[in-house]
């Protein structure tokens, strides 16, 4: 729905193409003692703009990758930076502004051959309207390497596990709704510093989240979600493939899984 919404208002931006808004690489990175590569896919966008973050919210647009072109690839992960919040016109997207560096962890089928990687990414680039826009991408990773200064800033950059940041519990209510269920999540953390957002993920993409609200007592950050999945009905929630995120001001923290309080 916010795609087809961005796609709709594109128009406005057509004196501005993709290529001007927009510069993308895949730095090759190295192989680590493990046989894995750590790459990373490195994005530049004109000064203003900005592009999301893998749950966007509802405004925004999140990126889509498809490295069904690559060769001697077993299985690609995406480490995530920690993104910013941005409010604009009482709406909630969240995301990275002017450049983002996204480190990609390649897992080759033979670790003693070399990887061809390619990658086809759509994606939202968006100031004060949003287009579409979409890159092809293709880099050779082969040998050891060097360590990319670069890519580690990013890995560095990550929201902490929850053992780093210091949790001392988790626990997910988990209550019918008429299109779905209702998620009061409470988690024991410490204060992430400003304005706390937390965002609530499920192991299945399709499933709708709604934006969360939260609260805070002392330690205790409590927040609520609604779920809604395309049968408009409630369903059977995979606790250990939810995900919790704790955005705070330059302090993070990422949560898999919420049990039964």
């Amino acid at each position: 729905m916010a795609f087809a919404l961005a796609v709709a208002v594109a128009a406005p931006v057509a004196a501005q193409t993709q290529d001007e808004l927009l510069t993308a690489q895949l730095r090759p990175g190295w192989q680590m003692q493990s046989g894995r590569y750590m790459a990373a896919l490195d994005l530049t966008l004109t000064e203003g703009w900005k592009t999301y973050w893998r749950a966007p919210g509802d405004a925004g647009i999140p990126p889509v990758f498809d490295w069904a072109g690559s060769s001697n690839v077993a299985s690609v992960r995406v480490h995530w930076p920690s993104p910013a919040v941005f409010h604009t016109n009482g709406l909630q997207t969240i995301g990275y502004h002017d450049a983002v560096i996204l480190p990609i962890e390649v897992t080759p089928i033979d670790p003693t051959q070399p990887v061809d990687l390619q990658v086809h990414v759509a994606m939202g680039i968006c100031k004060d309207i949003c287009m579409p826009a979409e890159v092809s991408l293709e880099t050779l990773l082969d040998g050891v390497g060097q360590p990319d200064p670069v890519i580690r800033a990013a890995l560095a950059s990550r929201p902490e596990t929850a053992d780093e940041a210091g949790l001392t519990a988790i626990s997910c209510e988990v209550v019918p709704i008429d299109d779905g269920l209702r998620v009061t999540a409470r988690i024991g953390l410490a204060e992430r510093g400003g304005t706390e957002t937390v965002v609530v993920e499920t192991a299945d993409p399709a499933v709708w989240v709604s934006e969360a609200e939260s609260t805070r007592q002392g330690t205790v950050l409590t927040a609520v979600a609604d779920l809604v999945p395309g049968s408009g009905a409630p369903f059977a929630l995979n606790r250990a493939g939810v995900v919790v995120t704790v955005l705070g001001t330059g302090r993070s923290v990422e949560i898999k899984g919420c049990p039964a309080p």
